[in-house]
């Protein structure tokens, strides 16, 4: 991958944008229009997110890719592998929302569907961010502990819950981050590693 120079230089950065199934992703839409602005975007989604997920209100010509996108796109040796394709796409990736679920299979190293495959697959050279959404009794379950340590032992980024008012009623942490947040938090990364143009290591 070619060192990006800036965020509103001549390349953007590729950004692929993946929501689990958690209620949170009824923002997916937000987020994808905010990252839009100033990044390109893939977007990928779990069968489980697609419940939540409102397509007309993704960025006009988004591609969204789902599991059945993966099984189909394969049928003989020599076709693409759809989750390593995104996966060298990528500069960076961001799960948001990242269910309780689909935390516990990518800290069990598991794989069963596309957005699990690309984790498996992803170069932790660069950057995951994950911004998981989830009740209150669930995040503050022993298991999340131990698999929030396995993930971010990894490399894994992550933006922390808030809380507030949840979708089930109860009122706690767990909420996913506002998709501004998540969005200034990973543009706020890039330029962090980026070297000002006209600067040389000379």
């Amino acid at each position: 991958m070619e060192p990006m120079q800036t965020v509103t230089a001549r390349s953007k950065p590729r950004i692929l944008l993946a929501a689990s199934g958690s209620v949170a992703a009824i923002k997916f839409g937000s987020l994808c229009h905010s990252f839009c602005e100033w990044a390109e975007i893939r977007a990928v989604a779990t069968k489980s997110s697609m419940h939540f997920i409102d397509k007309a209100s993704l960025p006009r010509d988004t591609l969204l890719y789902t599991d059945d996108d993966e099984w189909s796109s394969w049928k003989k040796i020599g076709d693409i592998v759809l989750h390593i394709e995104l996966r060298k796409w990528a500069d960076v990736m961001v799960i948001a929302p990242l269910s309780a679920n689909t935390l516990a299979k990518i800290a069990g190293g598991l794989c069963d569907n596309l957005l699990t495959c690309i984790v498996r697959a992803w170069d932790f050279d660069k950057p995951l961010f994950v911004a998981p959404a989830m009740n209150t009794f669930m995040w503050n379950n022993p298991f999340t502990a131990q698999h929030l340590d396995s993930i971010t032992g990894l490399g894994i980024t992550l933006i922390s819950p808030i809380t507030k008012r949840l979708a089930c009623g109860d009122y706690g942490n767990g909420a996913m981050a506002e998709p501004s947040l998540i969005c200034s938090s990973v543009m706020l990364h890039i330029n962090s590693q980026v070297q000002p143009l006209g600067n040389s290591n000379g």
